[in-house]
């Protein structure tokens, strides 16, 4: 036992030096590899996201223009040319008039009643008075056979909407040429 207690002494009693100067067991640990590269792995993965998605939208297929307005109508037309004449299909046909007076013409967009829109295409001069007028016949008498009594008898609706539609083409051309060939002034 005194050999046990005089070791502990001679153990605790050591040099002062050693006694306050405490030092880990292992040297400090170097940071790992995340720690130290983490953050431009993440940079780099963003920067590499931020660029694939600008080449995509770069790169990725433009979608085709849309078809001129007299062609979408001449075809919506033309799939009513099999159906019967029935208040959907007056409905549809004087849909498409409009649809292409409105774009045509470049006449209000919004939503209006027949009075209004036929109020609407006389006041203004691009479509001229022989469309207006016959445009206005044609779709007050597709309202009177959508909303009269009993089943709306056929007038050839699908008919005349593309007669009205060549019509408008006629005067689509008459003011093209007029802007690219302005009239001269008389000069005296």
């Amino acid at each position: 036992m005194l050999f046990f207690a005089g070791r502990t002494y001679g153990a605790t009693n050591a040099s002062q030096e050693y006694a306050f100067t405490l030092s880990p067991p292992l040297p400090e640990m170097p940071p790992s590899f995340w720690e130290q590269y983490g953050t431009w792995i993440v940079l780099g993965l963003v920067a590499a996201l931020v660029l694939a998605l600008i080449a995509w939208s770069l790169l990725r297929p433009k979608p085709p223009p849309a078809p001129p307005i007299e062609v979408q109508v001449r075809a919506r037309l033309a799939a009513l040319r099999s159906r019967p004449e029935d208040g959907n299909t007056l409905s549809e046909a004087s849909r498409c008039v409009r649809l292409y007076l409105q774009t045509a013409f470049h006449l209000p967009a919004e939503e209006l009643t027949t009075t209004e829109f036929i109020a609407a295409l006389n006041t203004s001069e691009e479509p001229g008075t022989e469309l207006a007028q016959k445009a206005a016949e044609f779709l007050q008498t597709c309202d009177e056979r959508k909303f009269g009594p009993g089943e709306p008898a056929g007038f050839g609706a699908v008919d005349r909407a593309l007669e009205l539609v060549e019509l408008g083409e006629a005067r689509r051309r008459q003011l093209r040429q007029a802007a690219e060939n302005p009239p001269t002034p008389i000069q005296e």
